[in-house]
């Protein structure tokens, strides 16, 4: 991903816009047959969160997504000039654990016409991570995407990423696959150990 954003940096093919949607969307299109709070438990039983699911939720995995893949298309931005879009409801937020956190998640799951607005306009929701190279800003937000998106397509807990740029204009670059999980986390850490390992020497 971050290899495609600075090659087509490199080559001159300057960005307009990537989006990617977040870990923490938590299948909100199971959302039209089951509540917010119990897609929360189930993704963290699942291993899907962080120990605390309100690190996903308060956006600020995604903030750090949308910086690094700044930079990488040439941007000069702080964790400071994104806004984002907490899921966290103000309530809960102060909780000092998160079992005590998530026991309470219940009283305050999103609005059913939310969804029933949603799925009359045959759309689902999406919590994603902006960068608008165009007018050099990030965001993070919930957002509705036609179901025909690519985005609306998810299945599980992958992840997209779309770069729209002066080439990939009419129909952006998508890249998809797993985006959380033990296993694909320690992947991604190990394929990055490995380049550093031969550029200090290590024999190969």
């Amino acid at each position: 991903m971050l290899n495609n954003a600075a090659r087509m940096a490199d080559v001159g093919m300057s960005d307009r816009a990537i989006h990617t949607n977040a870990r923490t969307d938590m299948k909100f299109i199971s959302l039209y047959s089951t509540s917010f709070s119990e897609v929360v438990s189930e993704a963290k039983e699942a291993g899907y969160t962080e120990p605390d699911p309100r690190d996903d939720l308060a956006g600020t995995d995604v903030s750090r997504k949308v910086i690094i893949l700044a930079r990488e298309s040439g941007l000069k931005l702080e964790l400071s000039d994104i806004p984002v879009q907490s899921l966290v409801p103000e309530p809960p937020r102060g909780i000092a654990s998160a079992e005590e956190f998530l026991q309470h998640l219940p009283q305050f799951d999103l609005d059913d016409q939310t969804t029933r607005r949603c799925r009359k306009c045959r759309e689902v929701l999406r919590y994603v991570g902006v960068v608008d190279a165009i007018n050099q800003k990030g965001g993070v937000e919930l957002k509705r995407y036609k179901k025909e998106h690519p985005f609306a397509q998810l299945s599980g807990f992958d992840n997209n990423i779309a770069f729209t740029t002066e080439r990939y204009n009419k129909q952006p670059l998508i890249i998809g696959g797993p985006g959380a999980g033990a296993e694909v986390t320690a992947g991604g850490v190990f394929s990055d150990i490995l380049p550093l390992a031969s550029y200090l020497g290590a024999p190969s």
